[in-house]
């Protein structure tokens, strides 16, 4: 076993993937990629956001095909281990690559890339010890000899191929230099029998010409193959909650409905919703919906042309925060976070990066974990204007709605109007609507706000859920432009809204506290608004 040829590595971390409690089976992807190895000569690149599962997807194809350690103990308990494709496990020579690890003491482009040359070669002469080596060749040649005097097939895994345009040191000429080398290790060479390649980024982002145009790309938004294999469907989500309900001793902290609001979202190119994995599995481990997403440079560099507000991509930022989505035309080709000129661009790159969820021609926010991320930044950012001022509000608007004070719900109001912003136009009630969610945006953290939900005999505005505790005031918000909050407070009334906090019949109520109905109006002639509360 080597360090990148046949290594030991990919297989204990896989076996120690596959041994805890919440682990989802997606060996099937093995029984696509076996025809693609035994044809030859075969490149493939899936693009998917950080923390969607390609590292260990890698680990588990380098575990499977590697000739390094016998893997039937493994996978013969998988979902693999019932097909035709174990014939092919353990029969080939892998050389597996993190392109994203590299040590404290590599300062420059050409250290990182010597490093994993040396690397490759040490494997590579101490494996094939009668192979004539030149002194000075390269690691393509070093192959292409094994290749003539062994006919010897090697199968390549290459994770976060694209990690290397984001590391500081790494320069214009050295991300072309890069290019070169995986051109020159995988295009045309008979030794090659599959190049699976994973990142974040799409490699005709980066190459423009034909560096690496033998590669098929697979991106989550645009192709179908293999996007059932990275993020958990709504079924896998269901049987590991089983498992989340057998094994935590207080299971009631987490629950599906949670689950969903926190994590899913996401959509494949089939139209699929797909939840976040390493968060699902986190909340379910540590018995906490929390935001357990990170991210590093490209959120700020993405917030640098959200703040210069190009072709006005701050209001639409506002309206996706409000809970609404944009139309957008996605172009993955664009989406890296540097040279952005256009919204579209920007809108690509945060689909990329996992920012925003894409379906339909329109881009959302997917999921309450990443809303939580851009609440962050809206109410922190004096820079996106009204938009932090409606943020900075929520709290003074929220005690102010619970107290019943109708003058200061107003004056608030009043306040964050005084601008010529097209949210605030109010042409329609959803520009109020935008407006009304995030005047309230610190009540998500005490309440789940459902927007158009069903009750009674009709669909209300918003709803306020207490997230905590079930005794906690509800609220019922309806919005009237040209109106009164009069009318407002009997549309809750005569179509019964309150009966939505009953829960359904024959089913434990979910909430025994008071409820508050808020009715707002707003007129286009006067430019006011008006704001009425009753209890019910």
């Amino acid at each position: 076993m080597g360090f990148y040829l046949n290594s030991g590595k990919s297989h204990a971390i896989y076996k120690s993937e596959a041994s805890k409690p919440y682990f989802v089976d997606k060996t099937l992807i093995l029984e696509e990629l076996c025809p693609l190895v035994e044809q030859g000569n075969n490149h493939i690149c899936i693009t998917r956001p950080r923390r969607f599962g390609k590292t260990v997807m890698a680990n588990m194809i380098s575990a499977f095909f590697s000739k390094g350690v016998d893997s039937t103990e493994l996978f013969e308990k998988l979902a693999i281990g019932k097909t035709n494709a174990m014939k092919h496990r353990n029969q080939y020579n892998v050389i597996h690559i993190d392109f994203s690890k590299y040590n404290d003491e590599c300062k420059n482009y050409k250290d990182y890339i010597t490093n994993i040359k040396e690397l490759m070669k040490e494997d590579l002469y101490k494996v094939y010890p009668d192979c004539e080596f030149r002194e000075k060749a390269t690691v393509s040649e070093d192959l292409m000899r094994i290749y003539l005097k062994e006919k010897e097939h090697f199968l390549f895994v290459l994770d976060e191929w694209d990690a290397v345009f984001h590391i500081p040191f790494v320069t214009q000429e050295d991300k072309r230099t890069y290019l070169m080398f995986l051109k020159d290790l995988l295009k045309d060479q008979p030794y090659v029998s599959l190049a699976y390649m994973t990142g974040i980024l799409p490699i005709s982002k980066y190459s423009s010409g034909s560096e690496l145009n033998m590669f098929l790309e697979f991106s989550m938004t645009v192709q179908n193959r293999f996007s059932n294999y990275f993020g958990f469907t709504e079924t896998e989500v269901v049987c590991l909650y089983e498992k989340y309900l057998h094994k935590a001793k207080r299971p009631f902290r987490v629950d599906l409905k949670g689950l969903r609001e926190w994590y899913n979202g996401y959509h494949t190119a089939s139209g699929e919703r797909v939840y976040n994995p390493r968060s699902v599995v986190a909340a379910l481990s540590n018995n906490q919906l929390a935001d357990y997403w990170t991210s590093s440079g490209p959120y700020d560099e993405i917030f640098y042309y959200i703040k210069r507000n190009v072709n006005g991509v701050k209001e639409d930022i506002a309206y996706m925060i409000s809970g609404e989505a944009v139309t957008a035309n996605i172009q993955e080709y664009a989406a890296t976070s540097m040279n952005l000129q256009t919204k579209n661009e920007i809108f690509s790159a945060m689909v990329v990066y996992g920012f925003l969820s894409y379906e339909k021609g329109k881009v959302s926010i997917p999921n309450k974990e990443l809303m939580d991320r851009f609440d962050d930044m809206i109410q922190k950012e004096s820079s996106l204007g009204y938009i932090n001022r409606l943020a900075r509000e929520s709290d003074r608007m929220l005690a102010a709605t619970l107290s019943g004070d109708t003058k200061t719900m107003s004056e608030i109001l009043e306040f964050v109007h005084d601008t010529e912003t097209p949210l605030l136009a109010y042409n329609n009630e959803t520009e109020l609507s935008s407006v009304v969610n995030l005047i309230y945006l610190s009540a998500r953290d005490r309440y789940h706000i459902e927007r158009e939900d069903k009750a009674g005999i009709g669909y209300v505005d918003f709803i306020f859920y207490p997230r905590i505790d079930k005794r906690d005031t509800g609220i019922i918000l309806e919005l009237k432009v040209d109106h009164t909050p009069e009318e407002a407070l009997e549309q809750i009334k005569s179509k019964k809204y309150a009966l939505r906090f009953q829960g359904k019949f024959g089913q434990e109520k979910e909430f025994d506290g008071p409820v508050l109905a808020v009715g707002i109006g707003y007129s286009r002639k006067t430019k006011r608004h008006e704001c009425k509360v009753e209890w019910l």
